[in-house]
């Protein structure tokens, strides 16, 4: 399986569709909204391809919306993270970001992951309501006399922080999401489910995105 990927989704069934889901969801209270003049999308990832998609796709719908994104390549150029940087490096980098008009960075990454074993039958049926026990022992009792098929999936933890660096202003978190993905289907269509998750939440908070 490809390295970890910077996408957020949860299982919702072991068919051909993946969906977001958002586990905490913060916005800073001294924030009413915020629009950006210049935001830069980074995803922190050694997957090149799909950290340019994720942030090539995001970056385009954002700029459908009326907001100025801009992609880290665009930014750093495919050298910058050859190596690990200093700190010092890492406070001019911020300086640079300043000097070339941007005030908002994105930053999107895994953190964790855990790996799940489930009956196929049994996980289809998770969202399934069933109104009676009657409906419930009826749809569900070949699991006592069937060899069900086992199905595993990585469960990704991830996480995306809106930044403010305006300039003379203090720096401050101005959005921070913890998520949770499993691909069940491909990584690019969990990337854009994920996308598009981002970019309701957003809107829905009056931050980025403003009527």
């Amino acid at each position: 399986m490809k390295s970890l990927i910077f996408i957020v989704l949860v299982i919702i069934g072991l068919s051909s569709c993946s969906d977001a889901e958002l586990i905490e969801n913060w916005k800073n209270p001294e924030v009413e909204n915020f629009q950006a003049q210049k935001i830069l999308i980074l995803a922190i990832s050694n997957d090149v391809e799909n950290r340019q998609y994720f942030e090539n796709r995001l970056v385009e719908q954002l700029n459908m919306k009326g907001v100025n994104a801009w992609n880290s390549d665009h930014f750093f150029g495919d050298s910058f993270t050859k190596r690990p940087k200093t700190e010092q490096e890492i406070k001019n980098v911020e300086n640079r970001l300043l000097e070339n008009g941007y005030d908002a960075i994105l930053v999107s990454k895994v953190i964790g992951a855990e790996n799940k074993v489930t009956l196929i039958k049994s996980y289809r049926n998770f969202n399934k309501t069933f109104e009676t026990f009657n409906d419930d022992y009826y749809s569900n009792q070949d699991l006592y006399y069937s060899d069900e098929q086992l199905e595993s999936y990585t469960i990704y933890h991830a996480e995306s922080v809106l930044y403010g660096i305006c300039p003379g202003k203090e720096r401050q978190v101005i959005w921070k999401a913890s998520v949770n993905v499993t691909k069940l289907d491909s990584e690019k269509k969990a990337i854009r489910d994920y996308c598009k998750m981002v970019l309701k939440t957003l809107e829905q908070l009056d931050l980025l995105i403003l009527d």
